[in-house]
């Protein structure tokens, strides 16, 4: 689960994306490309949300991805390149793709040789067994991607055993072998994931998020303070050649945390800073001026990302299915929209656009950008009356940071109106995933965003899954324990995310099914703003699909 604006906000539109993509090419050609690039200098980056943490083995937001990914490569990453071909994974640490066995369980790499981390220490294939099983004892977030994969994970896990039965390394020929419980079709993604990218054996067994440990990358991490700040500076020990697709960084990166939009947007569209966090959004009174003021250096990036009000289907009165149709029914998405500055594509399909899977037909609960189907509210009332459940009191979980307090103080307003008793629980930013995530806080609603780790819907799918329901780091807060959820996820989990068009057709008909079921209110798919100063080449910078702004790829004019 990522926080930010999303979710992800975890990926960008792939399919469909090509319209996008030569719109803001063409936006970007009007703006700096005639401006020559050089390497050298410092930027600032503004974050309007600290990332949870800046250690490999612990981070899992877009805010921690987007520095980590750039910092600690895995044996495999993505390759660094705008649309549906930044979702392409290419060799990192690894010489090359792995060879995989007939049975889809056994997979194996050969580590690239010479290679150092940025301190200068030689890269070993047993750093590799000794990461893994570090993200494990830390307690990453997405740990049961390994656990739950890798024969031996969950011994590991538990302390019945000293080390992953299932990961085999050789220092002297560079060899790592992985065993798999079963098939698993987006391993090769799981690998990419920063929490697998590779520190010494030795590294400390405990949270390093303020004095992050050496990795392999374009930069390394530096002079963090917590909340406020922290810096990447290139990588002594890499170069353009050192991997093969993965590019030496060409400024020195200052991230400086800015807790209120308006003012970071004010701050990018007066040169005082550089970058506009992405996961952000632009006020509505300032999008206007960016607009007109600021169009060479300011795009709208389609995104693989979902926005979402959960639905507690154990708890009154969303154990109800008839009040779960009645929220669907009752919310205009388009109100949703204009609250998020217009940067959101009204949908109401829990797979994104973009994703495998999206279903094409119209939705259940009427189309989300007609005038007259957008929302039905008489509709929602009448079937909350047929509930039996009006007048039930329900605490509606948000964030503090605009818009989505914005978006809990609609969706509230909605319960209200269709007979239900709604009051608001709003959570700072930094605790509210940890709090509703908490089994124990056992919340009936909320709003809940989420971005894709990975181009494969299994990914989307963990939202969903009943082992996800958890009594911390809980990724089900629907609670959803459905059979017909779990069969399709058990059959279609193994396929390997190369040939999901083998199977897009059942990924649609289980989505168009759990629309049906109506487990959670989709409202829409994220846009987010590319947004430089003019000090930067923009259309020399990369907005990548799973990362978002590639921070390798800024250069000063």
């Amino acid at each position: 689960m990522k926080e930010g604006r999303q979710v992800h906000r975890t990926l960008r539109a792939v399919m469909g994306m090509s319209l996008a993509l030569a719109l803001t090419v063409g936006l970007n050609a009007c703006g700096s490309s005639s401006t020559s690039s050089k390497s050298g200098g410092t930027v600032t980056v503004l974050m309007g949300t600290a990332p949870d943490s800046l250690d490999p083995g612990l981070g899992a937001t877009t805010q921690s991805y987007e520095a980590t990914w750039i910092t600690y490569t895995g044996l495999l990453t993505y390759a660094h390149t705008s649309g549906e071909a930044g979702t392409k994974l290419i060799p990192g640490l690894a010489e090359r793709l792995p060879t995989v066995s007939a049975n889809g369980k056994t997979y194996t790499f050969t580590l690239r040789k010479g290679l150092h981390y940025s301190n200068g220490a030689s890269v070993k294939a047993s750093d590799f067994a000794y990461t893994i099983q570090r993200a494990i004892k830390l307690g990453w977030g997405n740990k049961s991607f390994l656990t739950e994969n890798i024969v031996g994970g969950e011994e590991f896990d538990k302390g019945k055993a000293s080390s992953i039965s299932g990961i085999q390394t050789d220092d002297a020929t560079g060899s790592i072998t992985i065993k798999l419980v079963a098939p698993y079709g987006p391993f090769l993604n799981v690998l990419a994931f920063p929490a697998a990218g590779l520190v010494p054996s030795g590294t400390s067994m405990k949270s390093l998020t303020n004095s992050p440990p050496p990795g392999v990358g374009p930069y390394e991490i530096a002079s963090v303070v917590p909340n406020k700040s922290f810096s990447l500076v290139r990588n002594p020990h890499f170069s353009s050649s050192t991997i093969p697709g993965v590019p030496a960084g060409h400024v020195d990166v200052n991230v400086k945390i800015a807790s209120n939009n308006q003012s970071e947007a004010e701050q990018v569209l007066g040169n005082t800073a550089d970058v506009f966090d992405h996961n952000d959004t632009i006020p509505p009174t300032l999008l206007s001026q960016v607009e007109s003021q600021a169009s060479g250096r300011f795009a709208k990036e389609p995104t693989v990302s979902g926005e979402y009000f959960f639905l507690n289907t154990k708890s009154k009165p969303f154990n109800n299915p008839l009040v779960r149709e009645a929220v669907n029914y009752a919310i205009d998405r388009r109100a949703l929209q204009r609250l998020d500055s217009g940067m959101l594509d009204p949908g109401c399909y829990f797979l994104p656009v973009g994703m495998p899977g999206h279903p094409t037909s119209s939705c259940p609960y009427g189309e989300p950008n007609s005038e007259t189907t957008a929302a039905n509210a008489t509709k929602a009332k009448e079937l909350v009356r047929r509930s039996g459940l009006a007048g039930t009191a329900v605490t509606v979980w948000g964030q503090s940071r605009s818009p989505h307090k914005e978006f809990v103080d609609y969706y509230a307003s909605v319960l209200n109106e269709i007979g239900l008793k709604a009051t608001e629980k709003i959570v700072a930013d930094a605790q509210y995933y940890a709090t509703i995530g908490n089994l124990s806080t056992n919340p009936q609603t909320g709003w809940l965003s989420f971005s894709q780790d990975f181009p494969n819907p299994i990914d989307f799918y963990q939202l969903l899954d009943a082992k996800s329901i958890l009594p911390t780091e809980n990724h089900n807060p629907s609670q959803v324990n459905d059979p017909h959820i779990q069969s399709e996820i058990a059959s279609l989990g193994p396929v390997p995310s190369s040939q999901l068009s083998s199977v897009v057709s059942r990924w649609q008909a289980l989505d168009q099914y759990t629309a049906q079921k109506a487990y959670m209110v989709v409202f829409g798919y994220d846009e987010v703003p590319k947004f430089f100063s003019n000090r930067i080449n923009f259309s020399a910078a990369i907005f990548h699909p799973v990362y978002g702004n590639d921070w390798s790829s800024l250069q000063l004019k």
